[in-house]
């Protein structure tokens, strides 16, 4: 069985919904991490879930880099067949602590955006995306006010070359430009992963999308990808 962990801060708010997706939907063993805790070897898989870490306050994710947890996350995703999940709040997270390239602005509309977007896998051989083919299209909600994901030229050759960028906002057919791009967020990008394809940050929320009323059943192929890739390792 996939052990899961989802880290607590103070401000955090989906962490119940990961907690629901891993353990409800999925049927895997998942546990809640304080943020103050040092030991998280026991994990495969950590969620770094959606929210307001520390009321967001200086920017968002800013605070929440110098977490106990999160040195200790660092370690954790250097080492064999260990994951890093990052959602929302998680994703910007991840940026804060450079374990992935790239900073996060203000969404172009100045405001907060909740609604359901169309993403497109650009990269369909990660463990987070092994269930889905090349090219899928997911429907999956956003919530945020600052999801604008922003890097320089150099980073975003290097992400596109390295085929790092895994998710991109596109329409139900597909179409990616910028009428499809919900928070101005450079080349469509809705999540990318590091080079080693174990740590991934998405601004949509799958654990949002496992069940039809709540409108999308998407989400599960992300988690079904995780704990399918997970189980082949153990």
């Amino acid at each position: 069985m996939v052990k899961y962990g989802v880290v607590v801060f103070p401000g955090s708010n989906c962490d119940r919904d990961c907690f629901w997706a891993a353990h409800d939907m999925m049927g895997q063993k998942a546990e809640f991490i304080w943020h103050e805790s040092k030991s998280i070897d026991k994990y495969d898989v950590i969620i770094i879930p959606g929210g307001f870490s520390y009321g967001d306050y200086l920017r968002a994710g800013a605070i929440a880099r110098f977490a106990r947890v999160m040195d200790n996350i660092h370690t954790f995703a250097g080492k064999r067949n260990k994951l890093v999940f990052g959602i929302c709040n998680g994703f910007q997270i991840l940026l804060e602590s450079q374990l992935l390239p790239g900073a996060m602005l203000t969404n172009k509309t100045l405001k907060f955006i909740c609604k359901y977007t169309n993403l497109q896998v650009e990269n369909n051989s990660t463990p987070f995306t092994s269930e889905c083919s090349r090219e899928q299209i997911l429907r999956i909600p956003i919530a945020h006010q600052e999801g604008n994901y922003y890097c320089d030229e150099k980073t975003l050759n290097s992400l596109v070359k390295n085929d790092q960028v895994v998710f991109r906002y596109c329409d139900e057919k597909g179409n990616i430009d910028d009428s499809t791009n919900p928070n101005g967020s450079l080349y469509n990008i809705a999540g990318i992963c590091n080079k080693r394809r174990n740590v991934l940050g998405m601004m949509p929320h799958p654990e949002r999308a496992m069940t039809e009323r709540l409108g999308s059943t998407d989400g599960a192929f992300i988690f079904r990808s995780i704990t399918e890739y997970v189980k082949k390792s153990l």
